[in-house]
């Protein structure tokens, strides 16, 4: 039996507070998309009030077996219509707090899943 964890090559979050994030040596202060895969692009959201149905579109549109959105700092929802493209590719969707979301990212990516993390910073 193995004790050790396994080897990652996915980008890992390595901290975050209020507005910022750090992944592997950036420190990012945007929001974003990142993906275990490697993708890291800007997200074009400032504020939980400025997203739309295009934003999560553009999510669908990256392959990916799930999603974590981290909604700010605090959890919010945004309406189940929105999130009608990754339904209909079937790719999971999990919200939580982007501090929640930057965790899980972490231990799903180090477990070799497709995950995809959209995390909005405030």
């Amino acid at each position: 039996m193995k004790f050790q964890p396994e080897r990652s090559d996915a980008q890992t979050i390595r901290g975050y507070g209020p507005g910022w994030i750090a992944i592997d040596q950036d420190k990012i202060s945007h929001s974003l998309i990142i993906s275990a895969s490697g993708l890291r692009q800007a997200w074009d959201c400032q504020r939980f009030e400025d997203l739309t149905p295009e934003h999560f579109a553009q999510i669908a549109a990256i392959p990916a077996e799930l999603v974590l959105f981290g909604s700010g700092t605090r959890s919010r929802f945004v309406p189940p219509a929105w999130l009608q493209p990754l339904i209909d590719r079937q790719i999971g969707v999990e919200t939580m707090d982007t501090a929640a979301a930057c965790r899980t990212y972490n231990i799903l990516a180090s477990e070799g899943r497709n995950v995809v993390a959209a995390l909005l910073l405030e």
